[in-house]
Order: C-alpha cells, then sequence, then structure tokens
C-alpha cells in the first residue's frame, strides 16, 4: 500500500504566520525525505524500457561469428594468474592519462568491441542509449551517472593493453577451476597454463567460502580498471562500484555461478548488479542518441560525483 503524503490534520486557525510557516516547511521536509527513499528503491524496480523487446535476439554467443569465438579462446588461453598480478601492479606504478569523463567518452569513439555479438555502434553510442534507458526508467541518478561510465575502462585498450581480450569480454575469477557456466568454457580454457593446477585448478583455488568477491581476482580488464579508477576519485555509492566492477562476470549474476564465495555484503550487491543489466544488454537496438544535446544534462551529472573535473587513468 502507498503511503501518503504527509498532510496536517490539527486546525490551523489559532497559529501564528511564523508557526504556519515552520509547519509547512516540515511538511516540505518529510515528503522530500519521502520522495528519496521512493527513489532509492526505484533501484530495484523492474525495467520498463525493455518490456516489449525479444530478449532471445541479444548474447546469441551460439550464433556469433568467427571473431568473437577467436576472442574468447584468446581470453580464456591468456588470463591467469601471473598475468593478473602483473596487470595490477602496472595499474598501481603508473596515470596512463588524465582527461575528463566527457573526453574519455569521446576517445573510446574509434573502439568496436570484437567480443560482443549484439552491436557494432560506438562506445559513446551505447553509453549514452543505456544511461537514457535508465533515465526513462527514472532510476535514481547515480545510476544514471554508471550507465554513463560503465565501459570508460575501455580506455585501457590504448594504454598499453596486449589486445582486446585483457580489455573486453565476460569476465571470470582466476586462481580456481573455471567454471563451466563461462561463456565457451567447453574446452577453450585448456591451453590455460592454470587449467588442471593443483591450487589454481580445484574448486575453491586460492580462495575460501564465503571469503567476500572483494577479496577475489577477476580476470584484468575494463571492469576492474575502471572500478579501481572510480573507487578512489569519485562518490559514487557502493551499488555502483558493483555494478562497474561486475557488469561482465555474467557467470555470476545471470548464470548463478561462484555463488559460494559471496558474503553477505555480496547478496545486495548482486541485486544491484541485477537491476543494471537490462539497461548494459537490451539498450543496445534503441535509437541512437544525440550525444551534443544530452552533453550538457551529463555534464552536470558528472560534476556532481567526481569532485575533480580532470580523472586519472
Amino acid at each position: 500500500m502507498r503511503a501518503p503524503d504527509a498532510i496536517v490534520s490539527a486546525p490551523l486557525t489559532r497559529k501564528g504566520g511564523q508557526d504556519l510557516e515552520e509547519i509547512s516547511d516540515n511538511i516540505d521536509r518529510v515528503n522530500a525525505l519521502k520522495a528519496n527513499i521512493k527513489q532509492e528503491r526505484g533501484l530495484y524496480d523492474q525495467s520498463e524500457f525493455d518490456k516489449d523487446k525479444d530478449k532471445s535476439q541479444f548474447r546469441q554467443y551460439e550464433a556469433a561469428c568467427d571473431k568473437v569465438k577467436c576472442f574468447y579462446l584468446e581470453q580464456h588461453t591468456k588470463q591467469t594468474v601471473a598475468y593478473n598480478l602483473k596487470a595490477r601492479n602496472d595499474f598501481r606504478t603508473k596515470t596512463r592519462a588524465q582527461m575528463s569523463i566527457w573526453d574519455a567518452m569521446e576517445m573510446l569513439n574509434t573502439l568496436i568491441d570484437d567480443s560482443d555479438p549484439d552491436t557494432s555502434l560506438t562506445q559513446i553510442e551505447h553509453l549514452l542509449q543505456a544511461a537514457e534507458a535508465i533515465r526513462r526508467d527514472g532510476k535514481p541518478r547515480w545510476m544514471q551517472l554508471t550507465g554513463l561510465i560503465h565501459d570508460l575502462g575501455k580506455l585501457l585498450y590504448f594504454f598499453g593493453a596486449q589486445g582486446q581480450w585483457d580489455v573486453v569480454g565476460d569476465t571470470f575469477p582466476v586462481g580456481c577451476a573455471f567454471d563451466d557456466k563461462i561463456i565457451y568454457s567447453s574446452d577453450s580454457f585448456k591451453g590455460n597454463p592454470d587449467y588442471g593446477h593443483e591450487i589454481y585448478g580445484t574448486k575453491y583455488g586460492i580462495y575460501s567460502p564465503g571469503c567476500g568477491m572483494d577479496n577475489v581476482m577477476l580476470s584484468w580488464g575494463h571492469d576492474e580498471y575502471l572500478y579501481h579508477i572510480v573507487k578512489d576519485q569519485s562518490t559514487l555509492p557502493p551499488e555502483a562500484l558493483a555494478i562497474i566492477r561486475y557488469h561482465s562476470f555474467y557467470a555470476w549474476h545471470t548464470s548463478g555461478a561462484y555463488t559460494d564465495l559471496m558474503d553477505e555484503h555480496d547478496k545486495q550487491m548482486l541485486e544491484a548488479v541485477r537491476a543494471f543489466n537490462p539497461y548494459d544488454l537490451y539498450s543496445k537496438n534503441d535509437d541512437i542518441p544525440n550525444a551534443e544535446e544530452l552533453k550538457p544534462y551529463y555534464q552536470e551529472l558528472i560534476k556532481e560525483f567526481f569532485p575533480q573535473e580532470i580523472i586519472r587513468w
């Protein structure tokens, strides 16, 4: 049942003007608080924009082109514990570039994601499609911004990446057995040096049940890269950070793998990622948005959550 807006039922005729103004201000505060609560709950409301879409047409990897299949074979072969440790060390020891969020979006316009069977749009078009779908559904402002920036970690491609295999694609844990729910996992991991390893090849590997996803090393790419940038340079909430870090972790948030590694915090974060997923996936065949028309709105949104205009990449 919907809670009614705050009302005043007591007689006001004997109240002085100052008292009446104070009561009115208090009513406004209560209603504003309730509006904010309703907005935050909206995060978990079912998405509206995709109700009439044929969702069977998305993530059709069986019918994907050879380029996508070759991409995943390379990714699954090369994403090792040793490589991931090196990639994280490289991240901590250097700044690759300094630029604004919007400049970073424009830089991505030359990248087409080899791992994505659903679209050939430029990255800025996909980011704006996702953000606009979230905005149309009335989701919180931080979620709109998360939609706008969630793939900005693909800048990594221009900053010394070894290919697309360590930038894009579905993510998965390294340091434990590769789950069969990972895309194309049937035989694509057999060339990975960690496959069948005496420690890394076991069910839990270097982890333990309930250790929490914060303690799990996910395959290095745009998700991990952007997560580490945003958590130190923005005021976005934990749910936004989880969306950025886990939105490509389909084996977990869609197929239910690796859930025994979760702690209590991860359960709420999983729901946030699932709430975001339709906007990432099903907005890809929406009309192409006009970046210049939308730019003023999103620049204000960026300022709200990024205290510094120039970001260290």
